[in-house]
């Protein structure tokens, strides 16, 4: 044998990634479950805790802003610590919060245990990407991209069916128990079968920026979610002046900081800010529809969760039909046809949700999200290829750890603004002559001016997507050699 052949480095096989592989995806399959069982399992839980839904949609919005907090670290904490560390810390971290959710006593309790399973939840994905990026070869890392991006398609479809399944044959616990039995295979496969990563010497961590960040966050949802019942309210008045004020202090400090927590210098580019402003609108309206419907379903129609997860079934099966035409559409026609026409499918289906009545067909509510579904799917992976196309070069590679946390920000604004604005307009409808001491008839009113504020908000996203065009790249804002674009899948909120 000669020399040569001896130092020719073996042939890559598939069969070789399967087991760590396998690892990234049970843990996040857990998070991403985690982000959508709890949407049909509210109405059981305010019950459960005799709380309002104002005060039990912190599940969510606690969960999303702890995910913001930590998406920026994950590079870091990697750099420092190694790659293989951190994400079993993280999973071990999750599967505790399950545990402690499974547990919780008060809705307060279940809250703080939500936001340590956020706090773990944060950076299993992008570290979980980050790591299989690695270790498949260039060539191939599409078709392995690809595979991981399957739980990330599926695991939201089925969550709100696995969520009513587990209610209907045990109870609202084991939504989150679940997690310990996945959470323990992916410990064990990562151990055995995940490669260890090199540490390296890296930057100071932003400190600043990670305690004003969720200061800013966290006063700021919560000024929105209590603006929703009445904006002129000292409390209201206080969380957006603390949290408004902590955001300008936090935006200065990452403008000045050679490495920030986020850079926020990338919106410097107008091409990239409009194509983030309307992820943003876009995330929005999925919530409108994602959290409403199933509140809609079992508060006014008596739906039972698992009914009610296999209605939303339709609106998940059309994204994932929809993902990789609008792929494939974005390389021949760019982001703007495909942005304004599933924003005008997005913007049809609130209309159509906000003339729901008690009585309304299923079919008027099914079709409507289907519409939805499709235009999700036509428009998310466009745009994210967009922004990342539109960010300047040198920054390109703190894109994704950037809108990441964003879309959890706006996530956690969305829930609390429309809960807000929800509960607010069932207290006036119940005091209105017409409808007066008819819960169902103030509910379903309710429901409907909130889907027609969602719709208002989706149709301004449809007239700034005019504005997008294709980014014009400068010669001396290009890629450094030695580094590569990110996965436009990595930028999916979860």
């Amino acid at each position: 044998m000669s020399k040569d052949a001896i130092h020719e480095p073996a042939e890559f096989s598939m069969k070789s990634l399967i087991a760590p592989l396998l690892a990234v995806i049970l843990g996040m399959i857990m998070v991403i479950l985690d982000s959508t069982v709890i949407n049909v399992a509210i109405p059981n839980l305010q019950q459960y805790f005799g709380t309002s839904l104002k005060a039990i949609q912190w599940t969510i919005t606690g969960y999303t802003l702890a995910l913001s907090a930590v998406i920026p670290l994950a590079g870091w904490m990697t750099d420092k610590y190694g790659a293989k560390k951190v994400f079993l810390i993280t999973i071990t971290l999750f599967t505790l919060g399950s545990v402690l959710c499974s547990l919780a006593q008060t809705s307060e309790q279940l809250v703080i245990f939500r936001v340590i399973q956020g706090l773990g939840g944060g950076m299993v994905a992008p570290i979980g990407m980050a790591m299989v990026f690695k270790l498949a070869p260039p060539d191939k890392r599409g078709a392995v991209m690809g595979m991981l991006g399957i739980p990330m398609l599926l695991a939201p479809a089925s969550g709100p069916i696995l969520s009513g399944w587990l209610i209907k044959i045990a109870s609202w616990h084991w939504i989150f128990l679940i997690n310990l039995p996945i959470g323990i295979a992916a410990i064990i496969v990562g151990i055995k079968f995940l490669p260890k990563f090199e540490s390296r010497k890296v930057p100071g961590l932003d400190i600043l920026g990670m305690i004003l960040a969720p200061i800013a966050f966290a006063t700021l949802a919560f000024g929105v979610n209590e603006g929703g019942t009445e904006w002129s309210s000292p409390v209201t008045l206080t969380a957006l002046l603390v949290g408004g004020i902590a955001l300008i202090i936090f935006i200065i400090v990452e403008l000045n900081k050679k490495e920030p927590l986020l850079e926020l210098r990338v919106f410097g580019s107008s091409d990239f800010t409009r194509g983030v402003l309307l992820s943003w609108i876009v995330q929005i309206a999925l919530f409108g529809a994602i959290l409403m419907v199933p509140l809609y379903l079992q508060n006014v129609r008596g739906f039972t969760p698992l009914q009610s997860g296999f209605t939303t079934l339709a609106q998940a099966l059309a994204s994932m039909t929809m993902m990789p035409i609008g792929g494939r559409l974005f390389d021949k026609w760019g982001a703007r046809p495909l942005a304004m026409t599933g924003l005008t499918l997005i913007s049809t289906a609130l209309f159509l949700l906000s003339q729901i009545k008690v009585d309304t067909s299923m079919i008027m509510v099914v079709m409507p999200l289907i519409l939805m579904g499709a235009g999700m799917g036509m428009t998310m992976m466009p745009l994210n290829t967009h922004i990342l196309n539109s960010a300047p070069r040198k920054l390109v590679n703190r894109v994704t750890p950037l809108t990441s946390a964003t879309q959890q920000v706006v996530t956690s604004f969305a829930i609390a603004g429309l809960t807000g604005y929800l509960t607010s307009n069932i207290t006036k409808h119940m005091t209105a002559p017409e409808t007066a001491g008819d819960v169902m008839a103030s509910s379903t009113l309710a429901f409907g001016d909130t889907f027609f504020l969602t719709a208002c908000i989706a149709v301004s996203g449809l007239l700034l997507s005019i504005l997008l065009r294709k980014p014009r790249s400068k010669p001396e804002e290009e890629l450094p050699e030695n580094e590569s674009m990110p996965d436009a899948k990595a930028m999916i909120s979860h």
